[in-house]
């Protein structure tokens, strides 16, 4: 998929160089779409970034995306019907993720080449020069962005 000139993915990317984590950078990039503001946005994915909490679970531009699946797909319904067809599409996100981040996951830590037994800090790094050099960070970001455009998108989202 080549995200280099998705608005999306150049939104997600400018935020998360402004310093923005993850989940925010992906969300953030999406906020107009969803008739939320950039703040409000900014607000409440803040928590997922680093993989929820930098406890390097679930990826954050991937939760992050989640929530403009559900915002912008779902209508809101508790029925059955409507969690599974939801649920469908966040799967079929999930696997297009792994599929074109080339690691085949979504977990924050295996992106990111860590082992289980690394400690969990709740301080973020330093947003540094080397940091974007080790951090594959802002691709994925990017990727998450632009990818959530095929799954809101009703004709798009026909040929998944």
């Amino acid at each position: 998929m080549d995200i280099s000139k998705n608005k999306y993915a150049l939104r997600a990317r400018e935020l998360f160089y402004k310093g923005y984590n993850c989940s925010q950078s992906a969300a953030g990039a999406w906020a107009e779409e969803m008739g939320l503001s950039l703040e409000t946005v900014l607000k409440l994915s803040s928590g997922f970034g680093g993989g929820m909490g930098r406890m390097r679970e679930v990826c954050g531009a991937v939760s992050g995306a989640v929530m403009v699946i559900g915002m912008l797909r779902s209508s809101g319904e508790a029925g059955a019907d409507e969690k599974k067809r939801l649920y469908e599409l966040v799967q079929s996100f999930a696997a297009r993720f792994k599929e074109e981040n080339g690691a085949g996951t979504i977990v924050c830590r295996e992106l990111l080449g860590l082992s289980r037994k690394d400690p969990c800090s709740p301080v973020p790094e330093a947003r540094t020069a080397e940091y974007y050099k080790k951090r594959p960070c802002p691709e994925l970001i990017a990727l998450a962005a632009a990818l959530t455009e095929e799954f809101v998108d009703e004709e798009k989202r026909r040929d998944i």
